[in-house]
Order: structure tokens, then sequence, then C-alpha cells
């Protein structure tokens, strides 16, 4: 049987949603940031994920890298917005974003600058 990771995502989000909704019926978190906080912790999520694919790769589904960075830029997002929201500070934001874009783009570029070892030539 195939794994069914968009309806436990679904199920994530459902759940993430839930709680942040509790949060500001209860005056823990006002309700511009609820957005945001989903987003964030939907990135978490998405990282969690990840892991859960690198134990069990799917054949034709996303990589496991792939989701990962798509969990740490929603992450990023979620994080710039909340961080705009309490500290009214646009610049940082998109400075947070920038950072964590260009980490990524140098994560992804480092592999095809390793060498690759030349196989031994055996002599007959």
């Amino acid at each position: 049987m195939a794994r069914q990771y968009e309806l436990l995502s679904m199920g994530a989000l459902l759940v993430i949603a839930a709680a942040l909704l509790v949060g500001f019926s209860q005056g823990l978190v006002r309700i511009d940031e609820v957005f945001a906080l989903i987003i964030m912790l939907y990135g978490i999520w998405t990282m969690i994920l990840a892991g859960i694919r690198v134990m069990n790769p799917e054949k034709y589904g996303r990589g496991a890298y792939s989701t990962l960075v798509m969990g740490v830029l929603l992450t990023a997002v979620g994080g710039a917005w909340e961080f705009h929201i309490r500290f009214e500070n646009v610049i940082i934001s998109i400075a947070l974003i920038l950072v964590v874009i260009g980490i990524l783009a140098v994560a992804s570029a480092l592999p095809s600058f390793r060498q690759k070892k030349e196989p031994e030539q055996t002599n007959p």
C-alpha cells in the first residue's frame, strides 16, 4: 500500500491551524499572527516529513532534499512574516529570507564541486 503523505500533511496542517485558533481564542496570539505561524509551523512539519521520506523513499515521489528545501523556505517566510508583525521591521524580514535562500543555494551547489575519484587502472 502506498504511503499517503498528502493526507498526513493535510492532517498536520489542520491540527496546526486548530491549535493556533485555540491560542487566538485564549488570547495567546493575535489574529494577524495566526496565518504567519501556520506557515512557519507547517514548514517545520515539512522538514519533519523530509526526514520521514529519507527513511522511506518512494520510487517516483518527491525527494527528501526538495521536501526539506520547501520546509526551510516555508519556515523562513512564516518566521520573517511573524518577525515583521511583532517588530515592524521589513528590512530585517527581507534580509532573513535572503540569507536563507543564499544558504540553500550554496548547499545545493556544493555537491557539484566534489571531486570524483577516478577508478584505478590495473596493469595486466
